[in-house]
C-alpha cells in the first residue's frame, strides 16, 4: 500500500510504502536505486543483510535510513515481515537533516543514528498501531522535524530535477547546463550534496524506471526493443547492460523471475531457461 505524505511534507517525502509478507521461509530481497533515499521500519522481524556459507545471519537494524545506491543490494528475510518504509524525495533528505546525501552514499545507517533520540519513541509508537494512526504518527513527527530546520534554497536543484524528470532522465548535461545557466561542475557539486549522485547518474536511474514503467505497461504486441527506443536507449545491448548495472539481472529475468514489492524492491527467484 503507497500513501502520500500530508501536504506540507510532499517537497521532502515522495510517500509512504506499507509492505507486508506472511512467508517465513528464506527469501532473498533486491535494492535497487530508484533516484530516492529512505528509512525502513521493520515491525515483526529484522531483515538480514548478509548469510554466510555455513550459515551465519547478519542482521539489519530494525529501523534504518539506506543512501543512493550506486548499485543494488540483497537482503533476506527468514520470518513474517512488515515493512513501513518512508521514501524521501531526491533531495528530501538533505533538506531535513542539513547534512551532504553523499555521507549516506551506498549505506545502512541505524536511524537512531541520523535523527534525533524521538525516533525511539516513534518506532515503539509504529509497532503498536495500525496503518491509518501510523501515516498520522510519521507526519506528526517528520512535521516536526522541518519546523525545526532553516529552509535551504533549492531552486538550482528543484528546476534541475523538473527538466530530468519532464525529460524522463533522456538528456545530456551539455542541455542541463543550457536549461539553468549553470556550469556543468557546479551543477555536479550541488547534485551531489543534495542528492548523492551527479545529474548523469541520477538521469540514467530515471531512465531506467521510465523503462520499467514502459515494460510493466506494455501490450502482448511491444516487444524489448521499441520498449528500449522509447525509453531513450541507443540499442538494446546498451539497455541490458544499464540494466545489469542497477539491477544485477537482466530485463527478462526481472520479468519472469522476480516479483515486484516497491520500485525498487524486488523478490528474486531462481533463474529459469527459455
Amino acid at each position: 500500500m503507497q500513501v502520500s505524505p500530508s501536504k506540507e511534507l510532499s517537497p521532502y517525502i515522495k510517500h509512504y510504502l506499507f509492505l507486508d509478507n506472511k512467508e517465513i521461509a528464506i527469501q532473498k530481497l533486491r535494492l535497487f536505486s530508484d533516484g530516492n533515499t529512505g528509512v525502513v521500519f521493520s515491525l515483526k522481524s529484522k531483515l538480514i543483510s548478509e548469510i554466510s556459507n555455513d550459515e551465519v545471519k547478519k542482521y539489519l537494524p530494525t529501523s534504518f535510513l539506506y543512501g543512493q545506491l550506486h548499485g543494488f543490494k540483497d537482503i533476506y528475510s527468514e520470518n513474517e515481515t512488515s515493512l513501513i518504509i518512508v521514501v524521501f524525495q531526491p533531495n528530501g533528505i538533505y533538506q531535513l537533516l542539513g547534512i551532504p546525501a553523499t555521507e549516506f552514499q551506498d549505506s545502512i545507517i541505524p536511524v537512531e543514528e541520523v535523527f534525533d533520540q524521538k525516533v525511539t519513541a516513534l518506532q515503539e509508537k509504529l509497532f503498536q498501531q495500525n496503518n491509518q494512526t501510523r501515516v498520522e504518527l510519521l507526519n506528526h513527527f517528520f512535521r516536526n522535524l522541518i519546523n525545526n530546520k532553516l529552509v535551504s534554497n533549492q531552486s538550482i536543484i528543484n528546476n534541475s530535477l523538473h527538466f530530468i524528470l519532464t525529460n524522463k532522465g533522456d538528456f545530456s548535461v551539455k542541455q542541463l547546463v543550457e536549461h539553468t545557466g549553470y556550469t556543468e561542475r557546479h551543477l555536479e557539486r550541488k547534485f551531489k550534496e543534495s542528492i548523492g549522485l551527479n545529474p548523469k547518474k541520477f538521469g540514467n536511474v530515471i531512465r531506467l524506471h521510465h523503462f520499467l514503467k514502459l515494460l510493466k505497461n506494455r501490450s502482448d504486441a511491444t516487444n524489448l526493443t521499441a520498449i528500449c527506443y522509447d525509453a531513450g536507449f541507443s540499442d538494446q545491448s546498451h539497455l541490458i547492460k544499464d540494466f545489469r548495472k542497477h539491477t544485477g539481472i537482466s530485463p527478462r529475468e526481472y520479468l519472469f523471475n522476480s516479483r515486484k514489492l516497491a520500485n525498487n524492491l524486488i523478490k528474486t527467484f531462481p533463474v529459469s531457461t527459455f
